[in-house]
């Protein structure tokens, strides 16, 4: 039995990368192989807003802070934490670009609401996995 609070929550593994580099290496100004991108697990939590990312990883692909937001954990503690942009996100083949929360002690990155509707994404909570709302392409609804 799942304890409240984790049900519907599981691992996929991603990959984040500098998106300052990946601009800098399409303009030629940086070298491919200098573009810094980490694989790091990602914990799927579709109650979560936002990214989430270790500050281990931050500091490994040179993410830049854009200021600080006031989090509230799942136990009501809250705390200020960095903020930063810039970061590509890709899952099941599919990228984008989002800010991110900077959590000093996390070893896996939070994966949240926001990360999944841009990606289309969608949560199977039956088989714990993450699969493409179509697989040929990313829908977006407008009004």
């Amino acid at each position: 039995m799942e304890r409240k609070g984790k049900m519907g929550r599981f691992s996929v593994e991603i990959l984040v990368t500098n998106n300052h580099d990946v601009h800098s290496a399409a303009d030629g100004t940086l070298s491919a192989d200098q573009v810094r991108s980490v694989r790091i697990q990602g914990v799927v939590d579709s109650g979560a807003a936002d990214l989430v990312l270790p500050k281990s990883v931050v500091k490994q692909l040179g993410l830049q802070e854009a200021g600080t937001a006031k989090v509230r954990y799942a136990d009501h503690r809250t705390a200020t934490r960095a903020i930063v942009e810039e970061a590509r996100v890709e899952i099941l083949g599919r990228h984008g670009t989002f800010r991110a929360l900077v959590e000093p002690a996390r070893d896996t990155a939070l994966i949240g609401a926001i990360v999944l509707e841009v990606l289309d994404l969608v949560v199977d909570c039956r088989t714990k996995k993450l699969r493409k709302r179509d697989p040929r392409w990313v829908l977006s609804e407008i009004e």
